[in-house]
């Protein structure tokens, strides 16, 4: 199994977004966060135990990546490829202020 995948067919490999369209469309538009740093390109590599941070339904959602889909599975197939963090407080940790 690779040890990485592009973060939009990850997003839509674990039903996060409904296409892989809308998922290059946040991808690209820097509204994902990766260990804390904002991304802006769709093919950006996601890892397991890599942390995803996004606006979704107005909420903030934390994802910690579990494990690496090969497909598209099941809702409940989908379920098992992440884990849903709280929301952590919001710090600064230099340079972007």
């Amino acid at each position: 199994m690779a040890e990485s995948l592009r973060l939009d067919k990850f997003l839509w490999f674990a039903r996060i977004v409904k296409t892989r369209a809308l998922a290059q469309q946040l991808s690209e538009e820097g509204r994902i966060r990766i260990a804390g740093r904002v991304v802006d390109r769709a093919h950006a590599p996601v890892r397991v135990g890599d942390v995803l941070s996004f606006a979704q339904r107005g909420t903030v959602r934390v994802l910690r990546i579990e494990a690496l889909p090969a497909r598209r599975g099941p809702p409940a197939e989908a379920r098992t490829l992440y884990s849903e963090l709280p929301e952590g407080p919001l710090t600064s940790e230099g340079g972007d202020d």
